[in-house]
């Protein structure tokens, strides 16, 4: 398959993880920050979402997500890399992250979710996860239905990002094939018992530092997960910025400058 990647910079390697409903394009104002820092962001979009292909069949759960992740680290020749993990990217990511310590030097966590077990989707996604449902929900709504429920529960302020660009958000979900790729990573989320046990076991053993930056009104992984990411990654305390979920738009210099001072002494 076609993969869509963005890169900028010179330094050392930081790989950053979209979630749902977003890519890569979600760090389009991250990189530029981190290049400023002497640090090579890259940022890709997985299967299904952005600019990369949406093959069919295809395992889009996070298991089969997390092992393209490493496949996709690869062919970029990226050695030992700083991770960035937002939304779902924290499973995928992490997973992939505990399977190959020695390839990572850190990990900085963004509004994501590791208490699987007991994750319930917020109401916006909750629809795209039952079959019927979700294809009704995703190509009846307007696009300015979908740029309001973005608005409201992703970004704080709204001057910040204008609406043509989370449009192209929208547009990106639905490239190609109407969102039908999307619809099955809606439907790949694996809450189980098992895999909660795997991060809280893995994280334990972990040789790689870990840090949480978060975006303190998130109506969708608010405090609430935060605080059972820092009890099973144990973590001290996190970093906590004026923002919704996309805190990427929000606070995209603050974010960029939260990731670059955990990689600086690191190397």
């Amino acid at each position: 398959m076609r993969a869509f990647a963005r890169q900028q910079g010179e330094g050392a390697d930081v790989v950053l993880l979209h979630g749902v409903p977003t890519s890569s394009f979600l760090y389009r104002r991250v990189l530029p920050v981190l290049a400023d820092q002497g640090l090579r962001g890259t940022a890709f979009d997985f299967p299904g979402t952005g600019l990369s292909d949406r093959p069919a069949p295809f395992d889009y759960s996070w298991s089969g997500l997390s092992a393209w992740t490493g496949e996709a680290i690869d062919a970029l020749g990226l050695d030992r890399v700083h991770l960035v993990v937002h939304d779902i990217g924290g499973p995928i990511g992490l997973e992939w992250a505990i399977r190959n310590p020695d390839r990572v030097l850190s990990v900085t966590l963004l509004n994501t979710v590791l208490d699987v077990a007991s994750f319930k989707r917020p109401w916006p996604m909750a629809p795209f996860a039952v079959k019927g449902v979700g294809e009704l929900w995703l190509r009846a709504s307007p696009r300015f239905l979908f740029s309001e429920i973005f608005y409201s529960m992703g970004i704080a302020d709204r001057s910040r990002v204008p609406r043509s660009q989370v449009y192209a958000h929208v547009a990106l979900l639905r490239l190609h094939d109407r969102g039908r790729a999307f619809l099955e990573i809606m439907r790949g989320f694996e809450l189980t018992e098992e895999k909660e046990r795997f991060f809280r076991e893995g994280l334990a053993e972990r040789s790689f530092p870990v840090r949480a930056v978060w975006g303190e009104d998130d109506p969708a992984l608010g405090m609430d997960r935060l605080e059972a990411a820092k009890a099973i990654a144990d973590l001290d305390d996190a970093i906590l910025l004026p923002a919704k979920h996309f805190l990427q738009e929000d606070q995209p210099a603050e974010v960029a400058q939260a990731i670059a001072d955990l990689a600086a002494p690191l190397g």
